[in-house]
């Protein structure tokens, strides 16, 4: 974390006045590793000039107008070192941006907002198990400025290609700058979230049929526990993107942000709502899971139960012949009925007929 400590004195927001050279990644297309994924100059809403690295997009920029938007994907913090310098990013959120795993958020340093999204993907499966993973999650984090936006994703999923050429394709929206494309980050990071939640609607509609359904997976023993805890982590996974990403959206939509167009933040009124949707199925999902689990439960105990009962019925329907055969097989010679010849027919029918009596009484109750 050296590199860090020391971009805390290099750090000046002269530096993007004096648009002092410095190391870089390579551009648009380059050498296999490199973490720069895209960059361009946009200006007027469409794209300008070929690709191009960031030292020559922001010499673009500051000579000619419009903005720079800048796509890494996992870069070191040697590869992040030199766009961290040239754009004057602070060495906190830096940091967070190399080192991933942080908590959707939004905060401001000096003339920069940095923003993180959790980003959340369904994993298709043929079947619900106790192992199943039911999302994956990633991070896209973003720097915006007067006149740039870097992008920083992280995780296999969650990429902003098509988001690009989806803005590029309207020149309206995207000729209103930087703010335009955070918007369409998170708009796209919300549709995701929606997207995942109708998927995982399906899997707690499937376990809550098995569960109560008489011909369910083992519901009546208790065999669907396994699956609901682990639906129930990977739904605990989807909460910590959605519920922390609230707050940044309500600031967005409703307070006036002053690098923020104030006709993109009509939009971010739309996906706060989009958001506050999604908020609501998943606390409405981790409800649900916790009933089913107690129902499951319930279930395995109502069944332990059955089986005690009938296990107690046939040892009380066993212990009448135990108990007549202990009587008699004592080694007594003078006992009543020893010697008389009907004695053994009468023991076994007035045994049996205990027996079924005991039965039946069991039966009518039920515990049979």
């Amino acid at each position: 974390m050296s590199m860090i400590r020391d971009l805390r004195a290099a750090v000046r927001p002269a530096l993007r006045r004096a648009g002092t050279p410095g190391p870089y990644p390579a551009p648009c297309h380059p050498a296999a590793g490199s973490a720069v994924v895209d960059c361009a100059v946009y200006r007027g809403g469409r794209r300008v000039g070929a690709h191009c690295g960031p030292a020559e997009a922001m010499r673009r920029v500051r000579a000619e107008g419009g903005f720079a938007w800048i796509g890494l994907h996992e870069p070191t913090e040697q590869e992040f070192a030199g766009i961290a310098e040239e754009f004057g990013l602070h060495p906190l959120a830096v940091e967070d941006a190399v080192h991933a795993h942080q908590r959707p958020k939004l905060e401001r340093y000096d003339d920069t907002l940095f923003t993180v999204f959790k980003t959340i993907h369904y994993v298709e499966h043929a079947e619900l198990t106790a192992t199943s993973e039911v999302v994956q999650t990633g991070e896209v984090m973003c720097f915006l400025g007067e006149d740039f936006i870097i992008t920083v994703r992280h995780g296999g999923q969650g990429s902003l290609r098509a988001l690009r050429l989806r803005l590029e394709d309207d020149p309206e929206l995207l000729a209103k700058g930087p703010s335009a494309v955070l918007h369409a980050i998170a708009d796209q990071v919300v549709d995701g979230y929606i997207a995942v939640a109708d998927a995982v609607q399906n899997d707690i509609d499937e376990v809550e049929i098995d569960v109560f359904s008489p011909a369910g997976k083992g519901g009546s023993r208790g065999g669907d526990a396994g699956r609901i805890y682990q639906l129930k982590r990977e739904v605990l996974e989807f909460k910590r993107a959605v519920t922390p990403l609230m707050r940044p959206m309500r600031l967005l939509s409703e307070r006036t942000v002053r690098l923020v167009e104030p006709d993109i933040q009509k939009y971010f009124r739309d996906v706060a709502d989009h958001l506050d949707r999604v908020h609501e199925q998943v606390v409405s999902f981790d409800d649900l899971l916790n009933s089913i689990l107690q129902a499951n439960l319930a279930q395995a105990s109502v069944a332990q139960n059955e089986d005690m009962r009938k296990i107690t019925s046939w040892a009380a329907i066993c212990a009448v012949p135990t108990m007549i055969a202990g009587v008699y097989g004592m080694n007594f010679d003078e006992m009543p009925e020893l010697h008389w010849k009907y004695g053994y027919p009468l023991v076994m029918v007035v045994t049996v007929a205990i027996c079924v009596t005991i039965h039946r009484g069991f039966k009518r109750n039920g515990w049979l």
